[in-house]
């Protein structure tokens, strides 16, 4: 169906009388009425658009984008007019402009289907789900869509092309081979040789697989079906798209390179000690030109990999799951509007501590937090002594009014003051200045569709008077209320709890806005106000919701999806977290040792600003241990140490029995020679004294010491 409905809301898509009767048959909320034609001569066509419109039910208000829509069309002189139709516009349940696909249809948040559901209920949005497929997918039966080997060929250009960068990509690892050869690699920090080498190469070898897939991707038309459903959302990716026309690339093993499986090679084809791309599972072949054996059989192995992977996910995550049921699956939220468990534990005084619940509540922006403040001035302050400025606005009743009584400046001014105190109190609880708060009553839409259920003309003067509209919302705040009880603590909690929303509805229906932009008339401005409290009421979590295993689940369920091990860290090895499900377990288990357990320091002072300070902290921060300095170790029997085996030893052992410490004929004929690696000895700002310190107290009298 997406892929259908993307290709039947395009521009170039009409329909005769006959088509466009026949798929009506199949639309039971049909009124019986045909819209007028798009085209009258010379034959009447409708367009796929006038179908879908036929499809929407009641009044739906949206703009949601394409999903090959341009990023930096949204502000440019393209605004409204979108040359690709990429800008998806809903108005009073009528498709005006773009094509639909899987971001304006799917699952995402202010969807057409979640619109629909929140603003018309779950049986109109049911309904809706099957009139969309029944009716495109008829259509589709006159357009048709198939795949066939056609669409999986590029133009020999691209061919060209695509095995040049893979000769580029093979030619970079050859000399990466050759630098590590040569002792010119250079490891990057926290990395040994073979890490940093094998991260160069793993680089190089993904930059070419995502770079032929970009070229292949590039070569195919419109028309291509394969590029149909990816766009539309329907199946498949890039990823598919590339490794299908262009080059399969790397596959892995436990995230690595596969693995030298018999002495020193992959595969008995191989010569020893081979690291180049070919012998550790590079498939420059794409599915089309088919694999090499070789190349087919690391591609089983990486294959293999991810089969087991899967088996032993399910098991993991099916029992974090069930302890997560088990654990919370008598909390309830109470008559009282508490969350309590089985034998009345309080858990939380309000569900999520704002008493709304998840499915009712929106991303929506706070207005006035980021704008600076001769913009915030300039949109929000409303100046009722400016006669020609209100005549713009206001009927001739409204503006006597206004100019009669000295209630509507101090009123005004007041909530002037509110505002500003608001816009302080929301930078401070949002420092960073992001607007974005999850809240009830979509303010936006609710105020588009007040304006399309009352027709409100916005080039008429309003009949609505400040003042009413300050009382409107004060006397709507305070029907809104989380915490019932005139105390001082349910006063406070009820403050902390409706905050964001008491915020958000002032700055939204400040009298400014209403008159200049909304142009709300009385009658709708009370609706308006009505259905924001009846909505907010509706979005309040109802006693007997069983949030406990709600919770639950809304834990499981991602967990389910999630690959067991997530192996994506190419390059930085620091970034060697544990991640996935084995990380969740670790959560969830509360273990005490966790794997990679890892300690972020902020600095203050001067050393936050100079590297050598910084390092300085954190070599008195971390735990070294000899062997992270040692270069290499030997185990000697050398029964006479004043003329000992060790040549270049003699000098300072010598040096050191001239005068003895301890009594020279109980010592051990046999010598443990460590040498020290010098670089990671100053890296960690050591020296000798202070190991030699360390061992001689942790060992006593069991063990001499002597270093050079």
């Amino acid at each position: 169906t997406l892929t259908g409905v993307r290709k039947m809301t395009k521009r170039d898509v009409f329909l005769t009388k006959e088509q466009m009767m026949n798929l009506l048959m199949f639309l039971p909320i049909w009124d019986g009425k045909m819209p007028q034609p798009a085209i009258q001569k010379p034959i009447p066509l409708w367009t796929g658009k006038q179908l879908f419109t036929l499809i929407i039910p009641g009044n739906v208000n949206l703009i949601k984008t394409h999903a090959t829509h341009p990023d930096d069309e949204d502000d440019g002189p393209y605004k409204w007019i979108s040359p690709g139709d990429t800008k998806v516009m809903v108005e009073h349940g009528e498709l005006i402009m773009g094509i639909l696909c899987k971001k304006t249809l799917g699952t995402s948040e202010g969807s057409l289907l979640h619109i629909c559901f929140t603003e018309l209920g779950h049986e109109v949005a049911g309904q809706f789900y099957g009139n969309i497929q029944t009716v495109v997918n008829n259509w589709l039966m006159y357009e048709g869509h198939s795949i066939g080997i056609g669409d999986t060929i590029a133009d020999p250009q691209t061919y060209l092309e695509i095995q040049k960068t893979i000769k580029k990509a093979k030619e970079d690892v050859i000399e990466v081979i050759q630098k590590a050869h040569n002792m010119e690699l250079d490891p990057t920090p926290g990395n040994t040789l073979r890490q940093t080498f094998e991260n160069q190469v793993n680089r190089i070898l993904n930059d070419a697989r995502d770079k032929t897939g970009g070229s292949a991707k590039k070569s195919l038309t419109e028309y291509n079906n394969l590029k149909a459903m990816v766009v539309a959302g329907s199946k498949g990716s890039n990823i598919n798209i590339s490794q299908v026309i262009a080059c399969v690339g790397q596959q892995n093993v436990e995230g690595k390179r596969i693995p030298f499986g018999f002495r020193k090679r992959t595969l008995p084809h191989f010569i020893k000690d081979d690291y180049g791309p070919e012998s550790r599972g590079f498939v420059e072949n794409s599915y089309l030109a088919g694999l090499t054996p070789s190349e087919f059989y690391f591609h089983a192995m990486g294959g293999r990999e991810g089969l087991i992977d899967t088996a032993v996910k399910t098991a993991e995550t099916g029992y974090i799951q069930r302890r997560l049921i088990k654990a919370m699956e008598s909390v309830m939220v109470h008559y009282d509007g508490t969350v309590r468990n089985s034998v009345g534990q309080l858990i939380q005084l309000r569900y999520g501590e704002d008493g709304l619940s998840a499915e009712n509540v929106e991303h929506q922006s706070l207005p006035t937090i980021k704008l600076s403040n001769r913009t915030f001035e300039s949109r929000f302050k409303f100046d009722p002594t400016n006669e020609r400025y209100l005549r713009k606005l206001f009927n001739e009743e409204v503006m006597r009014e206004i100019i009669g009584s000295g209630d509507v400046i101090s009123a005004v001014e007041k909530e002037w003051a509110t505002l500003t105190s608001d816009r302080a109190t929301m930078r401070e609880i949002f420092p960073a200045g992001d607007s974005n708060v999850v809240l009830p009553c979509n303010l936006k839409r609710m105020i588009w569709n007040v304006q399309k259920i009352f027709h409100i003309d916005k080039r008429a003067p309003v009949d609505l008077n400040p003042i009413k509209v300050i009382e409107g919302v004060e006397n709507l705040l305070k029907k809104c209320v989380i915490v019932k009880g005139e105390d001082a603590l349910s006063m406070q909690a009820n403050n902390n709890a409706t905050l964001l929303f008491r915020c958000m509805v002032r700055s939204t229906l400040c009298t400014r806005k209403v008159a200049e932009e909304f142009r709300l008339s009385t009658e709708a401005f009370e609706w308006l106000i009505g259905e924001i409290e009846t909505r907010f009421q509706q979005a309040q979590a109802s006693p007997g919701e069983m949030v406990g295993a709600l919770a639950a689940q809304s834990l499981g369920e991602p967990a389910t999806q999630m690959t067991l091990n997530t192996f994506h860290f190419a390059g930085v090895s620091s970034k060697n977290v544990t991640l996935g499900v084995p990380r969740l377990k670790e959560i969830i288990n509360i273990s005490k040792k966790p794997k990679a357990p890892s300690l972020t320091v902020f600095l203050n002072g001067a050393a936050a600003r100079d590297a050598e300070k910084a390092k300085n902290v954190l070599c008195r921060l971390e735990h070294t241990t000899l062997r992270k300095v040692t270069a290499n170790t030997a185990i000697y029997y050398d029964p006479d140490p004043q003329n000992t085996v060790i040549g270049e030893d003699q000098e300072f052992v010598n040096v050191y029995y001239e005068m003895p410490d301890f009594d020279p004929t109980r010592i051990s004929p046999w010598l443990l020679r460590i040498e020290l690696d010098r670089k990671r000895m100053t890296d960690k700002k050591l020296t000798m004294e202070q190991i030699a310190e360390k061992i001689n107290a942790g060992f006593g009298d069991d063990l001499n010491c002597i270093f050079n």
